[in-house]
């Protein structure tokens, strides 16, 4: 596949998160979900990497500012995404993960758009469910685990499970597969990898 131009370095594109971005909370998601795209790149699209990555980063960059306004998200993002030097094709890529809120947006086609798509939210439960854990860590969570959260509409309630669903199917992934592959993208990065690998 041909080189895909992001119009920016990771660099400036994190300054620009951090710009609207004040909680920690959403810099850690962002950073979270850049990572994971970084993974399934390297596997489905390598020379992309850094636009997977970059997409990622900025997905939710408009989300603190405006979270009162779901219907517009990403919207707000665009505009700031351009006056930063974001290319067009930057741009379509974060707007297709919110075309389930607004139905003018793109919807995915590439398989980093699916992928965004389908992974967004689910690192979102992941993340909410490993904090509960003795561990703290990743390392040691599994599908059966995942599951059970998935089926518990009140844990992480924001947390959409028509989304995942909807993206599994997008990718002709089956869920246990999509649960499996997330987990692994993010034990790739997660802090304390080399302790638990080490043992």
């Amino acid at each position: 596949m041909a080189q895909i131009n992001a119009g920016m370095t990771r660099e400036a594109a994190f300054d620009l998160l951090c710009e609207h971005n004040k909680d920690p909370f959403h810099i850690e998601h962002a950073e979270t979900v850049e990572q994971t795209m970084r993974y399934f790149a390297r596997e489905y699209d390598p020379e992309n990497e850094e636009f997977w990555g970059i997409v990622g980063l900025l997905h939710d960059l408009d989300w603190e500012e405006h979270d009162d306004d779901p219907m517009n998200h990403t919207i707000y993002a665009a505009k700031d995404i351009e006056a930063a030097g974001g290319s067009h094709e930057l741009i379509r890529a974060i707007q297709t993960h919110t075309s389930d809120f607004n139905t003018s947006l793109p919807k995915p086609e590439l398989q980093m758009e699916k992928i965004l798509f389908a992974t967004e939210e689910l690192t979102g439960l992941i993340g909410a469910a490993v904090v509960m854990r003795p561990s703290k860590s990743v390392m040691d969570f599994n599908v059966k685990s995942l599951k059970k959260k998935f089926k518990d509409k009140r844990f992480a309630a924001g947390v959409s499970r028509d989304v995942i669903r909807s993206g599994a199917e997008m990718l002709g992934w089956e869920l246990d597969e999509l649960f499996a592959r997330t987990i692994e993208a993010m034990q790739s990065f997660a802090p304390d990898r080399d302790t638990f690998t080490s043992n």
